[in-house]
């Protein structure tokens, strides 16, 4: 197939793009690496010329912090809004959405919101669409995950508030896997949370990365809550992952059943093991 993949460049579509073009298709990347800007992308007739030829798109656009040059709104919804009426009208009809867990009736941030208004827009749609939704994805070259890496190899591990946050993290190689059998199920018009078969708190997340490092247990560097958040209204100057917003995020601590996507794939999520906190997808296909 000829596949549109915007957000090529980024954690998820770098993987996503170097599995399609080893399963023998042709990718088309859009970022702006490759000469495209999603600022500049907010017009259905901005991405009819990009459309020819093209069999099946997929979005992997996702930001988690805002910069001054990067907003939530264009990159989330305004943008991908456009490509999908794009696709109605240039009859691309399957289109895959990655979204994230939470993007739901509980939405209250500015990231899930916005994600949301695509995924909503999508679904309006007459087309063979998907709307994944991730959890936490951890995975050789995530941005997120090498953060939480070098937090867990700290003599004490920093976690807000008790540190009992419930998360359900997944690997990147379940979530290219999720894309892949997207391109071609018949089972189409689906919204599917993407998420491991393992809960942890934060804190035994933090362990089990340092485990995986070789190192022995630390305790704990309970940070109250209120310094907690100070913290991230300081630091998102420095990185854009921390943001109060995530902390938030964190405390609401998302989770869900992932059997109806393990049913839907034909398989279980990977477990997890050590190894995979430093595979990307392709290693981790080939060791499964």
């Amino acid at each position: 197939m000829k596949i549109l993949l915007t957000g090529a460049s980024g954690f998820i579509g770098r993987n996503v793009a170097t599995a399609l073009v080893a399963a023998g298709h042709r990718v088309i990347p859009v970022s702006r690496r490759s000469g495209v800007d999603f600022r500049d992308m907010l017009a259905v007739g901005d991405w009819l010329p990009h459309l020819q030829g093209i069999e099946a798109v997929i979005n992997a656009v996702g930001i988690i912090g805002e910069s001054s040059t990067q907003r939530f709104a264009c990159l989330h919804a305004q943008a991908p809004l456009a490509l999908f009426q794009a696709c109605a009208e240039a009859g691309v009809r399957r289109v895959i959405q990655i979204s994230a867990l939470g993007t739901d009736d509980t939405a209250f941030s500015a990231y899930h919101r916005s994600k949301r208004l695509a995924d909503d827009g999508l679904r309006r749609l007459d087309l063979d669409w998907f709307v994944l939704r991730p959890s936490l994805i951890y995975g050789r070259g995530g941005g997120s995950a090498e953060l939480l890496m070098r937090l867990a190899r700290w003599p004490w591990l920093p976690v807000p508030g008790d540190g009992r946050q419930t998360i359900q993290p997944v690997h990147i190689g379940d979530v290219v896997a999720s894309v892949r059998h997207a391109l071609s199920s018949p089972d189409v018009r689906r919204s599917l949370d993407i998420l491991g078969s393992e809960s942890f708190t934060f804190g035994d997340w933090l362990l089990t990365m340092r485990q995986a490092q070789g190192l022995p247990p630390a305790p704990f560097l309970r940070i109250p809550l209120p310094l907690a958040s100070l913290s991230c209204r300081i630091g998102r100057h420095f990185t854009a992952l921390l943001q109060p917003e995530n902390l938030q995020m964190l405390q609401t601590g998302y989770q869900a059943d992932y059997r109806p996507w393990a049913n839907w794939l034909g398989r279980l999520p990977l477990p997890v093991e050590s190894g995979l906190f430093f595979s990307d997808a392709a290693m981790a296909r080939r060791s499964s």
